[in-house]
């Protein structure tokens, strides 16, 4: 209906889009420098933490209060809660949250979470800083 080149510049930009807003939440959600990167034990190949402790070591959320962002990642910046319930809507991340961290906090069980997509960024760019070698 609107040619090749009008769909394929669509196509191009829907894809970078999406492309920049999923690793975009995919870094701020493993890859700072609260979260944990597990190695399996040898020769048995197992992990040291259970399943779900596991998920909350190597998880965070990010800017949970921000409707927007809320919307805008479909509900990916519950990330912990993300992957400790997966087949639950996210609408319900909110109030399961506030479940998860008084669970956390009951069991001296670490929950990571920043308050702001900005303080998800810095803590990703001070990660990069990290083991990049770089000042």
């Amino acid at each position: 209906m609107v040619g090749f080149v009008p769909w394929c510049i669509g196509f191009l930009v829907f894809a970078a889009s999406s492309g920049i807003i999923l690793s975009l939440v995919f870094q701020l959600a493993h890859v700072i420098e609260e979260t944990a990167f597990p190695t399996a034990t040898q020769p048995t190949n197992k992990m040291e933490d259970e399943w779900a402790l596991h998920q909350l070591k190597t998880t965070a959320n990010f800017a949970t209060t921000n409707k927007l962002i809320t919307w805008w990642v479909g509900g990916l910046n519950f990330q912990v809660e993300h992957h400790l319930f997966p087949k639950i809507s996210h609408i319900h991340y909110p109030a399961i949250s506030s479940i998860i961290k008084q669970a956390c906090t009951d069991l001296n069980i670490p929950y990571i979470e920043h308050g702001s997509m900005y303080e998800a960024v810095a803590s990703h760019v001070a990660h990069l800083k990290t083991h990049g070698g770089k000042d």
